[in-house]
Order: C-alpha cells, then sequence, then structure tokens
C-alpha cells in the first residue's frame, strides 16, 4: 500500500466524501427526471461517477454496479477520441473500447479550471434501443455487429459545438430516434450539471485542495479494503457454477474462479472458465472486474467509499478468449447482464468457504431480461420496450432472504404498470410474488415474481434469462431455489414452454407468463 501525504485528518475527509459524492449523485437526479423512455425515468437504468484529473474514479452514485465497476474502463478510452479540451464530450458504446454491451451508452467529459484538467464526470444508461437485428438491442446473437450501432469513443461534443452529423447518424440507425434524442439530451445534461458542481468546488475550495482531496480519498477506501481483505483467513478458495447454456446450444457455459487471499490483497483467477461462446452470453474484462469488484464492496463496511482505492488491492487472470474475457467481434449483449451474475455467485461460492457465517446463499442470478417492439397503431409509432424482473434473494446466516427483488448487478426499479400500459400496446394481468419459489432451510430464500403480459398488437420479442434449468443453490444445508419458468399462451389456448433465451413473434391475445427464480436457503 503506497503511504500518502494526502491523509487528512477524518473530520475533513468525511466533509469532502460527501461533497464529491453530491456530484453524481445530482447528476442522476438530473438524468432521471429529464429522460424520456421508461427504462430510464422509471427504472433508473443509469449510472454516474466523477473522476480525478487521472481518470480514477474518485465517488460514484448509488447506481447500476455492472456499470459502475467498468466506468473507469469508459473514462480511460475516451482519451482515444484524441486530445481532449474545455468544451468537449465523448460519446462511446463499443463493449471492446470501454463499454459493457451496446444498449448501454456512455458519456465522459473533462472538466477545465481555465487551462488545467480538474476530473471527468461520466454517465453510461440503458438505451431500450441501440439499433441491431431486434427491437431492444439485446438479441440471440452471435457477433456484435448483430446488436446494435457501435459507436468507438467519438467527440460529441467538440469546444462547446455539438457533432450534428454523428448524432444524426447515431439516431437514424435505432427504431426510436424521438425516445433516444430525449435520453441523449437528459444525458448531456446530467454532464452539464457534474460539470458545474465541480467547478463549483474549485471555486470554494481551490485546485490543489480538490485535487489533495480527491487522492486522500481514494488512499482512505485502499486502506479500508485491505483492512477488510486481510480479516479473511488466508487461503486459497474454489467454486465453479455454471450458467445454463448459451442460447445457441443446450451445452452449459461452466465459470470457475480461484480466490488467494492473505496480507489484505486477493488475486482472482478465472482460468478454467469456458472459451468464448457464438453467442452473447461472452462478457468482457471490464465487466468481469465489475461484478468482482461488487463482491468485494459488499465486504465493507457502507460508510467506505467506493473509488478506485476499493479496487487497488484486486488482481486478476482472466484468459483471453475465453466466456469472462471475451475478443471482438463476438456478441456481448447477455454477458453484462447473466454472464455478470454468475461471476457473483462463482465470487460469493469461493468467500463462503473462507467466511461461513457472512456470505448468504444464492440469489435468483438473473437479470430476467426481456425486450417488446413493434408497430402500436393505437399511437401511431414504433416502440421499443426494456426491463429487467426481480426474484428473490439468498438466505444469509442471520436471516432470511427478501422476495421479489432486484438483485446483485443490477439495481434497478420495477417499470410501474401504469407508465408500462400508458407507454406502449400491452396489459400487464398478472404481477405477484411466486410463493414458494424460496429454498428452504434455518433460513428461507426469498420468493421470485410472476409477471404476465397480454400482447395488444403484434410485436417481437426477446428473453434472455439464466437459472431455468439450474437452480439457485443454498448453503449450510440449505435447499435450492426452484428455478424460473417462461411460457407464452397463445391467443387459441396452446402453451408453449420456452426456452431461457429465446426470440419469437407474437400476436394479439397471446400472453407471456414469466416466472422468476427464489433464492436459496440457508442452515438445515
Amino acid at each position: 500500500m503506497t503511504t500518502s501525504p494526502n491523509q487528512q485528518d477524518p473530520s475533513t475527509l468525511a466533509i469532502f466524501k460527501s461533497l464529491f459524492a453530491s456530484i453524481p449523485e445530482e447528476m442522476g437526479v438530473t438524468l432521471g427526471r429529464t429522460a424520456h423512455s421508461p427504462n430510464i425515468k422509471e427504472r433508473r437504468d443509469y449510472s454516474c461517477a466523477l473522476f480525478d484529473a487521472g481518470g480514477e474514479m474518485v465517488a460514484q452514485a448509488a447506481h447500476i454496479p455492472v456499470h459502475l465497476g467498468a466506468m473507469p474502463t469508459a473514462v480511460q478510452a475516451a482519451k482515444l477520441a484524441g486530445e481532449l479540451g474545455p468544451g468537449d464530450m465523448v460519446i462511446l458504446n463499443d463493449p471492446y473500447l470501454g463499454g459493457t454491451h451496446l444498449p448501454d451508452v456512455s458519456l465522459v467529459s473533462p472538466v477545465f479550471s481555465g487551462e488545467r484538467l480538474v476530473g471527468y464526470v461520466s454517465n453510461r444508461a440503458h438505451h431500450a434501443d441501440i439499433g441491431g437485428m431486434s427491437p431492444g438491442s439485446m438479441p440471440v446473437a452471435s457477433e456484435l455487429y448483430q446488436e446494435g450501432v457501435i459507436i468507438p469513443p467519438l467527440k460529441l461534443y467538440e469546444a462547446g459545438l455539438r457533432n450534428d452529423a454523428l448524432f444524426q447518424l447515431i439516431l437514424r440507425n435505432v427504431r426510436t430516434p424521438e425516445e433516444r434524442r430525449g435520453d441523449f439530451d437528459a444525458q448531456i445534461a446530467a454532464q452539464r450539471t457534474g460539470e458545474r458542481r465541480l467547478l463549483e468546488l474549485v471555486e470554494r475550495y481551490g485546485l490543489v485542495e480538490v485535487h489533495r482531496q480527491m487522492a486522500a480519498l481514494k488512499d482512505y477506501s485502499e486502506r479500508m479494503t485491505r483492512v477488510a481483505l486481510a480479516a479473511i483467513p488466508g487461503g486459497v478458495y474454489e467454486f465453479e457454477d455454471a450458467l445454463d447454456d448459451d442460447g445457441e446450444t443446450q451445452e452449459p457455459v461452466p465459470i470457475r474462479v480461484r480466490l488467494t487471499i492473505g496480507d489484505g490483497v486477493m488475486h482472482c483467477d478465472f482460468s478454467g472458465s469456458a472459451p468464448q461462446r457464438p453467442s452473447s452470453i461472452n462478457a468482457v474484462a471490464a465487466v468481469t472486474r465489475s461484478a468482482v469488484y461488487y463482491v468485494v464492496r459488499c465486504l465493507l463496511d457502507e460508510d467506505v467509499p467506493a473509488n478506485e482505492g476499493c479496487f487497488r488491492p484486486v488482481s486478476f487472470t482472466l484468459p483471453e478468449g475465453s466466456v469472462v474475457n471475451a475478443r471482438p467481434p463476438m456478441a456481448v449483449s447477455a454477458g453484462n447482464v447473466e454472464t455478470s451474475q454468475r461471476i457473483t455467485d462463482v465470487m460469493l461460492g469461493a468467500l463462503a468457504q473462507a467466511l461461513p457465517d457472512r456470505i448468504p446463499a444464492a440469489s435468483a442470478g438473473t437479470m430476467n431480461n426481456l425486450t417488446i417492439g413493434g408497430y402500436d397503431p393505437r399511437r401511431d409509432r414504433y416502440y421499443s420496450y426494456y426491463e429487467t424482473i426481480g426474484g428473490g434473494a439468498g438466505a444469509s446466516p442471520d436471516s432470511d432472504g427478501l422476495s421479489a427483488v432486484q438483485l446483485h448487478m443490477t439495481n434497478t426499479l420495477n417499470t410501474p404498470i401504469e407508465a408500462l400500459e400508458l407507454a406502449y400496446p400491452f396489459l400487464i394481468r398478472q404481477y405477484a410474488i411466486r410463493d414458494g419459489s424460496g429454498g428452504g432451510g434455518q433460513h428461507h430464500g426469498g420468493d421470485g415474481i410472476v409477471r404476465e403480459y397480454e400482447f395488444l398488437a403484434p410485436a417481437t420479442v426477446t428473453l434472455v434469462s439464466e437459472r431455468r434449468r439450474r437452480a439457485p443453490w443454498g448453503l449450510a444445508g440449505g435447499s435450492d431455489a426452484q428455478p424460473g419458468r417462461n411460457r407464452l399462451q397463445r391467443a387459441d389456448g396452446v402453451v408453449i414452454e420456452l426456452p431461457g433465451k429465446v426470440q419469437l413473434r407474437v400476436q394479439p391475445g397471446d400472453r407471456l407468463v414469466i416466472e422468476t427464480p427464489g433464492g436459496g436457503g440457508w442452515g438445515r
């Protein structure tokens, strides 16, 4: 650990911790309140963060874990757009150049005080459509090109002027350009909010002091992370779990981790994980690191700020060309949302061997991704809708798991039925807790959700879900949870059992029923 002259007294550090954290929090409020799509406005599928002049994260809002651990990569990638100056703003979504999957579009803005770089502000939002072979841009695909328009790091604004040609090119390649325009405007507004608030801190305290406190806060988080890791019994801990399938074949996709812990550091070796597959379940390295950082963050006290310092004691072995570190042009949309969840599970499974009195059983282990799109005859326009559906949380050594919640790598809200039915040509016929789906034990796993959709117009539906064949596991003798189930009831009464990953056409009167997994039980 690096000793730093930037260490401050606790009260000063606490003040700046709150000051820095308030910037991405206010950015998030701006983004959520001004967005157009229900996915961003209602579900809050976005994240905001503050970075120092070196591009290291200083503060983040309590947004989406899979976004936040990967956003530092996006800030570093933004420099590929060329020398950045005052008034510049970089846009990107390329998973192999700082992104996670194509629907997640990031904006990165350098913030200058005069000629001196203060730092960067960034936000990432999940757009309900970014082009590609199916509405919602999360198809069962084999190549990245099929998933949507690929945006490498490019300057959307240069010296304060927007590149309208670039902006129009992006909008021309999506199915819902007006909604996308509104969501992009919200992201831009969030960037402006962050820029103003950071410059207000510089005006109040001076640039030297702001930079000093940024460094001190990162060093503090590093110290606290090392203390937490040092409290884990030293040793080597291994665990393996698997995705149900890759969406193209029925073959399971194993993910294996070997944790080496000692002296306040952790090395995560994912050797032995499956090779990359010709499907969308591949994860880029940034997503894998993000899942690991999330688990490490869960070991810390709540008041420890989440920033670059938390990442320093953690190192990786990520085999290239594997499902946890794919190479282009492999598709990756499901890797961000589903493989990240399984990486979280294997991390927790390994840590349960070292900390049996702290680690919970497996939660639902899937985001239950649903995209619906088509032409809405009532409103005479095309639409594209995306949401994730919660499940049951795994029971812990001291409590039952929660029911019907968003878990681990997603931190979104549900889409209110009223907002959904107001905006789209389908109805929600049932939205309920799936009683009995949690695993039994001394502490009971949380129950999943039943959500039933009735379609009022023809549509294309894509489901990307997991834990339909391999149930969330219990711990310490607790029983496994019930796996999830997807089925389609046609208007003529015929019921079709659906796999976890599928794309299909539906007609008016058809009903889609999604039953999400519960969480594993803990204890006999």
